[in-house]
């Protein structure tokens, strides 16, 4: 079992950086996938980015930008998303997750935070 719980988001205008954490309890967290969703309001739950478990590797989606970067501290049990140039369509509920493959897909992913709001603003 692993409970998630994301912080750092908020208010920022267009053009602005954010950096998300999620910190993980348990001690096996080096063993997970992790990875940050979004969720627009009206719109599904969509995958930012996934990183390994030891780092190593990170997965983008086709559409990447390079706005964003995922990076971990295995030490730390801590997940971050490192944003950058917010524009006013990345606002949407922020959410890290844990699973055990190597995938964008939301349901491989088991376990969830509650999220965080992230503001962007003209």
């Amino acid at each position: 079992q692993v409970q998630l719980v994301e912080s750092g988001g908020g208010l920022v205008q267009a053009g602005g950086s954010l950096r998300l954490s999620c910190a993980a309890s348990g001690r096996t967290f080096g063993t997970y996938v992790m990875a940050w969703f979004r969720q627009a309001p009206g719109k599904e739950r969509e995958f930012v980015l996934a990183i390994s478990g030891s780092g190593s590797s990170t997965l983008y989606p086709g559409s990447a930008e390079g706005r964003f970067t995922i990076s971990r501290d295995n030490a730390q049990n801590t997940v971050y998303l490192q944003m950058n140039s917010l524009k006013t369509e990345d606002t949407a509920v922020y959410y890290c997750a844990a699973g055990d493959k190597f995938v964008m897909t939301r349901r491989e992913y088991a376990y969830w935070g509650q999220g965080t709001q992230v503001t962007v603003s003209s």
